[in-house]
């Protein structure tokens, strides 16, 4: 049976890759038609009008978009899929989404007779391509099992957690540590430099010591060939620590740290560095340091 797919940029791209690769076909919108005929065009997907028309055509759709508004307006907008034949179908949506909008999305959808799986993937391009990526699941337990032998495609780590909107908060509290730890790693490796060490070999030490991490390993190539070419932007993460600091909020509780990392890519965002690869915050570092250079 035939899966849809909504959201073809780098992440949801390479898992729509490889779930064709896996043996599933797969009917995909984008909203860049042209990128979606280019993904078709490679790998024999099939292209719908709209994602009203998409969901006319399959059991349940995938969805990995920018934000909680671009996937509400996939989900309920003038095309979206509550404007085509949704009862009884499943919308699985890997976006990392606000938390609120992933229980009001539930809701809403339950009012159509369909079923929302809050969804959000933990990992980057690599890990998709390779199938290693770690999904957490809210939403019907019923649904989650349904739709398992898919995940499991892609997936090397699943886990379902309760409700719906509970997956997203797991999501945004791995971002408050995934931004950490990649911000850290950026300032030590400029400032190592700066020492006078080089780079391979300080990271290489690093990666004995107290940097060893996974972000390390799969940034390593990044950083020592200041490629910064997107597997996860600037942009994204900056909008994922701005949810994570609304769930801080609403929880009564603060972080001085989330709220620094935050602003780091921030700062690289009004650089011009919005559409980088994360890993970019290093790029910003070390320029600062040259500039400030005696």
């Amino acid at each position: 049976m035939k899966l849809g797919f909504i959201g073809l940029g780098h992440l949801g791209r390479a898992i729509a890759k490889r779930l064709i690769e896996q043996g599933e076909e797969l009917v995909v919108w984008n909203r860049s038609l042209d990128k979606a005929r280019e993904f078709a065009k490679e790998t024999g997907a099939q292209v719908a009008d709209s994602p009203a028309d998409l969901i006319s055509q399959v059991e349940r759709v995938f969805v990995i978009v920018f934000d909680s508004q671009a996937s509400e307006q996939v989900i309920f907008g003038e095309k979206g899929l509550v404007r085509g034949d949704i009862k009884g179908k499943t919308v699985i949506d890997m976006t990392t989404n606000h938390f609120n909008y992933a229980k009001l999305a539930y809701q809403e959808l339950k009012k159509y007779g369909s079923y929302y799986l809050d969804a959000p993937v933990l990992g980057s391009v690599i890990p998709a391509q390779k199938g290693e990526l770690t999904i957490v699941v809210g939403g019907d337990e019923e649904k989650f099992r349904e739709n398992e032998p898919i995940f499991k495609k892609f997936c090397k780590n699943i886990f379902y957690v309760g409700e719906a909107g509970k997956a997203t908060k797991v999501k945004l509290v791995n971002n408050i540590v995934l931004g950490g730890i990649m911000d850290v790693l950026a300032e030590a490796i400029a400032i190592g430099e700066k020492a006078g060490i080089e780079k391979e070999q300080l990271i290489e030490i690093l990666n004995t010591g107290a940097g060893k991490s996974y972000i390390l390993d799969v940034k390593k190539k990044k950083l020592l060939e200041e490629d910064f070419s997107t597997h996860f932007s600037v942009n994204l993460i900056y909008k994922d620590l701005h949810y994570a600091q609304d769930l801080i909020k609403e929880l009564g509780l603060f972080s001085f740290t989330a709220s620094a990392v935050k602003e780091t890519y921030g700062l690289a965002r009004s650089l011009g560095f919005g559409d980088l690869d994360f890993s970019a915050v290093y790029k910003l570092i070390k320029e600062r340091g040259e500039k400030n250079s005696p």
